[in-house]
Formats: structure tokens, sequence, C-alpha cells
């Protein structure tokens, strides 16, 4: 796979945080289509939060399918290509332990990104492939802080 995370990731912008940073290592992938790293240790101002451990993990994996599906067959009368599989990546699954109440274990909360990408659009558009990435990625990281904002608040 082609993806792959270098250490320290900085982080977008989030309310709260100041200038975060997360320093990773690879970590053993749940599969052999996954490549999964853990966060070891934190930077900036992150007031409260903790690196990964056992009991409360805090990992990145990004995972490929584990089949690729190929283009389906054009309809011999009608010339359609009726039925399109979609190939199904995980850009990136993000597992942190919080605390859901006071004194409580933690439990995880899990983040992911897919991509489904009909099979083909690889060979056929593949620039319009990478400008849907581009612009998803882009969105995402613009909008990061929002984000964080909405999901804590429940406010959009």
């Amino acid at each position: 796979m082609a993806i792959n995370l270098t250490s320290p990731i900085t982080g977008a912008a989030q309310t709260g945080l100041t200038s975060p940073t997360f320093t990773i290592t690879a970590d053993v992938a749940p599969n052999i289509n996954s490549r999964q790293f853990a966060v070891t240790a934190l930077g900036g101002t992150q007031t409260g939060v903790t690196a990964s451990s056992v009991a409360s993990p805090f990992t990145l994996t990004c995972e490929r399918p584990a089949n690729f599906r190929l283009q389906g067959v054009v309809n011999p009368t009608t010339g359609v290509l009726s039925n399109v599989p979609m190939n199904k990546w995980v850009l990136n699954r993000t597992r942190k332990g919080v605390i859901p109440l006071a004194g409580q274990s933690p439990r995880v909360m899990l983040v992911e990104t897919y991509a489904m990408v009909p099979a083909g659009a690889d060979v056929a558009d593949p620039t319009s492939v990478r400008s849907c990435l581009s612009a998803h990625i882009g969105a995402l990281t613009q909008t990061s802080s929002g984000i964080g904002d909405s999901v804590v608040s429940g406010v959009m």
C-alpha cells in the first residue's frame, strides 16, 4: 500500500488544542491488508489526552479491499454498464480510548473515512479519482475544528 504515515503527525486545528502533534510508531495491523500505527506520544497542548495503551488505544489504521472487484460487463443490447462494483478502502480508522463518565473505564471511540471507488475508474478516469480524494481530504482538513465542535456539541 502506498498509504504510509510519518512521525510526527501534525494535527489539524481543533478548539481547545494548541499545536497538536502525534508521535507514531508502526503497530501490528488487524489483517494483512492493513497498516496500523499507534500514537506513542503527544505534543502541543492536549490536556488530559493520553497516548495509546492496552486499556485506552489510540491507533490509526488504513485498509485496502481484501479482494479487488473488477469492472462489470456492458449490456450488449443497451451498451450500458449497469452494475458497477465498488472497491472499499478505509482511508483512516482512528481508535481512541475516551472516558464516558468521570471515574469510569475508557471506551473506544471510532472514526472512519471510506473511499468507494467504482471498479475500472482507476484506469478510465484516474485524475478524477485523485481529484475527488484531494477535495475530500482538503475538506476534512479545512473543517476539522468544525467537525470536532459538532461531534462534541451535537450542533451542526
